[in-house]
């Protein structure tokens, strides 16, 4: 796989891989993760494209500031980082947290986005206490994992994975997936560079902030929502809300849970493929 690379604007260094040629592409991970979990779209998306995954400020190997982020903060950073490669046009693909990033950047920037893909998404939280509870849960898992990573990683996939698929992991640890990546090598990943409570905390004040439902319909660039048949953390039922509100957006609702890009990575891609080149 490709180098670390690392991106130097406006007092932030942003850590990001780069490959393949044709289009751009950013894709923009979700809360709790980084750029690693696209793993299990890289090799499909390179053949097709030229592909930028990167970390968020605060994960990662991102520079981390204590301060409170925004969602205009996050807008912004992708704006500066796309200025930084002199890239004016991209594809968006954004997962839960980076969704709402790409929702806020194609309203601001309609421009500089040719395409978008919004995959477990939302309008918005709920309510403050949703919120309270999400930020207390990362923390809690953050805790968990100091004292037992492997347990805590089961425990968490509860929420992310199908049973099913959980089933099959924990049944054989080393097995490959795809031929992409084992429950080993996630509970690996899981374990470099994790947010701390600290990164969990700066960026609820920006989930916080997302609120969509009213100004979706500004978006009028062409875009595709996949939505997880079990997704427990953002429920199929808010994808079909956004898609309701955009007026130019295709709907696809897909067997698996919230990371369902990476337990059914193969049809996943084949579906982004299709939209990004039809």
């Amino acid at each position: 796989m490709s180098e670390n690379l690392f991106a130097d604007f406006r007092d932030i260094k942003i850590c990001y891989k780069l490959k393949g040629e044709g289009d751009p592409i950013f894709l923009i991970h979700g809360f709790g993760a980084k750029k690693e979990f696209w793993n299990g779209q890289i090799d499909e998306l390179v053949k097709h494209f030229q592909v930028i995954w990167f970390d968020l400020r605060g994960a990662g190997k991102s520079s981390r500031p204590n301060i409170s982020y925004t969602m205009k903060m996050l807008v912004d950073d992708l704006k500066g980082f796309m200025d930084f490669l002199n890239i004016e046009k991209a594809h968006l693909i954004g997962h839960s947290l980076g969704s709402m990033i790409a929702q806020n950047f194609t309203i601001s920037y309609p421009k500089s986005v040719i395409k978008l893909v919004l995959l477990a998404t939302i309008t918005g939280i709920p309510d403050e206490e949703g919120l309270e509870m999400f930020k207390n849960s990362h923390i809690a898992l953050y805790e968990a994992r100091l004292k037992d990573p492997i347990i805590t990683f089961y425990n968490k996939m509860k929420t992310r994975l199908t049973r099913e698929f959980l089933k099959l992991m924990k049944q054989d640890p080393k097995l490959k997936f795809h031929n992409l990546f084992s429950a080993e090598d996630l509970i690996k990943s899981e374990g470099e560079y994790p947010w701390t409570p600290q990164d969990i905390i700066n960026h609820a004040n920006a989930l916080g902030e997302h609120q969509t439902l009213n100004v979706l319909n500004e978006i009028k660039n062409n875009t595709l929502i996949i939505a997880g048949e079990k997704d427990r953390l953002t429920p199929k039922s808010s994808s079909i809300q956004v898609h309701e509100k955009m007026p130019n957006s295709k709907l696809e609702i897909i067997p698996g849970g919230h990371w369902f890009p990476l337990e059914k990575a193969p049809e996943v891609n084949q579906i982004i493929v299709d939209f990004l080149k039809s």
